[in-house]
């Protein structure tokens, strides 16, 4: 895909780096991200990140009627949860699961959402070339469906998702890779079912099925790690592009910390409702 073949990828490696951190630097980094590509003053980005055990909710997923006992039930299982000030629903972030954004300027082309979404999809097919089954379509069943979850004989391994901001896309996809991808919807499934406790409510809530989600290696029968797949990331950006490896500098940190305040003060303020 052309978009794809950039003359030059920045690649910023958090897949180790950010373990320790919260999620909502996630958040941070990707506006950044955008902010920074989409002015060009960074080249096109690929950004990996993996968090240890959270559970990042939707603003809807924080509108339940028994939302903070869901919560105790979600840090019981050893998962930490987090809300977003954002659109869709409960996703689950631990070791095992990869993150990638792909952050591109508005500059050079305009980028509609099926542009973002059809950019990371021939970004995850290429990466596995193993398989020709990766498709794309809603997965009834899974936790946070959508129009583009990937899934191979019909069993959700992946979900993409956008940030638009100041003429930057960044668009997003978590990888299961590693572990069990029914017993992370399990936890999903009794998270729902605590929430709502059999109370009717507007919003309609995905019903989950953990039988539709697996992990990358069950599907591919293979131990592929998430570093693995970091290194996929980087052998195969090399095929077609320069590829910079570097974080952030001390300017590019002056923003981070921008958007990390502002991501930490709109928490507060989603929690304290």
């Amino acid at each position: 895909m052309e978009l794809l073949q950039q003359p030059i990828w920045r690649l910023y490696d958090q897949s180790l780096s950010a373990l320790t951190q919260s999620p909502l630097t996630s958040f941070a980094a990707d506006d950044t991200l955008c902010e920074l590509v989409g002015q060009q003053l960074s080249p096109p980005t690929v950004r990996t990140w993996v968090h240890q055990a959270s559970v990042v909710l939707g603003i809807q997923d924080h509108r339940l009627p028994h939302i903070h006992e869901a919560m105790a039930q979600l840090a019981m299982n050893g998962y930490h949860p987090i809300v977003r000030n954002s659109g869709g629903l409960a996703v689950v972030l631990d070791e095992g699961i990869l993150n990638v954004s792909l952050v591109f300027s508005e500059r050079t082309q305009t980028l509609s959402i099926d542009d973002g979404y059809e950019a990371m999809l021939a970004f995850v097919r290429l990466l596995f070339p193993e398989t020709q089954a990766i498709k794309a379509y809603e997965i009834v069943g899974s936790y946070c469906p959508g129009s583009y979850d990937l899934s191979i004989n019909g069993q959700k391994f992946a979900g993409i998702s956008q940030r638009r901001l100041r003429d930057g896309v960044a668009v997003q996809i978590y990888l299961c890779v590693e572990g069990s991808g029914s017993e992370r919807a399990k936890m999903i499934q009794q998270f729902y079912e605590t929430g709502l406790q059999n109370e009717t409510t507007r919003f309609t809530y995905p019903v989950i099925q953990p039988e539709v989600m697996a992990s990358l290696n069950e599907l591919l029968r293979q131990t592929l790690t998430v570093q693995d797949v970091v290194v996929r990331i980087q052998q195969l950006l090399m095929t077609t592009s320069e590829v910079q490896l570097r974080p952030f500098n001390d300017v590019e940190n002056e923003r981070y910390l921008f958007y990390l305040q502002r991501v930490l003060t709109r928490n507060e303020k989603m929690l304290a409702k």
